[in-house]
């Protein structure tokens, strides 16, 4: 199996690193870390061990590959100026499988799109994992992925990758609903991303002991959307969230880390898009309205600084 992996942050480097370790031949593109990605690897600190990934190749344009991949790992945000159909074209060739490994919600028609003759595998990560320096992977906590045909459905391929993921270590679903698996993430996504950075910086343990009824009004409401969008949760799916995050160590999540670097952060993927959607279909979401419009001025702040 020939995979590339577009994007050597915290998500690709790892997931990408299991797939080496599988047997798979794991290329990377990458951009600001590539002399040290190209000289010395990447080092992974995990609850799996400690290791050292060597790409196949590492490249800072797909033009300079040899030959089209089997799989398309896209590893990067969906954020402002990020041209995702641009940094796939020359990736992909006619049999190229292209996944996404994103958060938010609707993060897919614009890929599926622009690609229509590929399969596309939606992916989401349910992982406590940092970038620290370049070359460099800390993996935290979990590492659950969720893999599915995009809209729906899981195919030979996505059965494929999904099994392989499986056995290095981390638990990995194939699932015939992703997008009810992306309200399921969205759910802990809406709390913790924009409250991480509207409290200055906390980490998801102070945010939750001194706010739980609100992480938890917040958490609500993206149920009730994804209800009335016909994608219904699990009724104990709130609790879940709340006591698995009271386990984790105290964590920064990748938008606070985003915005204390002066990045574009994941505003529109994770909540603007979940509060539309609950606008179009009638939900009263005040809590989430009231963090989108926090969440825009704090960018605005951002754009003035």
């Amino acid at each position: 199996m020939k995979v590339l992996v577009i994007g050597t942050g915290a998500i690709g480097s790892f997931y990408g690193s299991l797939l080496a370790k599988q047997g798979a031949e794991v290329s990377v593109l990458a951009r600001s870390d590539y002399e040290h990605v190209k000289e010395h690897g990447i080092h992974i600190e995990s609850k799996l061990g400690n290791y050292e990934f060597r790409p196949h190749q590492v490249v800072r344009s797909a033009r300079e590959l040899f030959g089209k991949p089997d799989y398309v790992l896209l590893c990067i945000k969906v954020v402002e100026g990020a041209d995702r159909t641009e940094i796939l074209r020359d990736a992909i060739g006619p049999g190229t499988a292209i996944v996404l490994i994103s958060n938010g919600i609707d993060i897919e028609a614009e890929v599926a799109s622009a690609y229509p003759d590929n399969e596309l595998i939606s992916g989401l990560a349910f992982i406590c994992v940092t970038r620290t320096a370049p070359g460099r992977i800390w993996h935290q906590a979990y590492g659950k992925l969720a893999l599915g045909s995009y809209p729906s459905g899981t195919s030979d391929k996505t059965k494929r990758l999904a099994s392989l993921f499986d056995t290095s270590g981390i638990n990995c679903v194939a699932t015939e609903d992703i997008a009810t698996a992306r309200w399921q993430k969205c759910v802990w996504n809406a709390a913790f991303s924009p409250l991480s950075v509207l409290s200055g910086g906390l980490p998801t343990s102070d945010i939750l002991t001194t706010q739980e009824p609100f992480v938890r009004a917040i958490m609500a409401e993206i149920c009730a959307i994804a209800a009335a969008a016909g994608h219904k949760l699990s009724d104990d799916i709130i609790e879940l969230n709340v006591s698995s995050t009271h386990k984790m160590p105290p964590y920064k999540t990748s938008m606070l880390l985003d915005y204390e670097a002066g990045r574009p952060m994941e505003t529109e993927a994770i909540l603007g898009n979940a509060v539309r959607y609950g606008q179009r279909l009638g939900v009263a979401i005040p809590h989430l309205e009231s963090l989108y419009a926090l969440m825009k001025l704090r960018e605005l702040q951002l754009q003035a600084a």
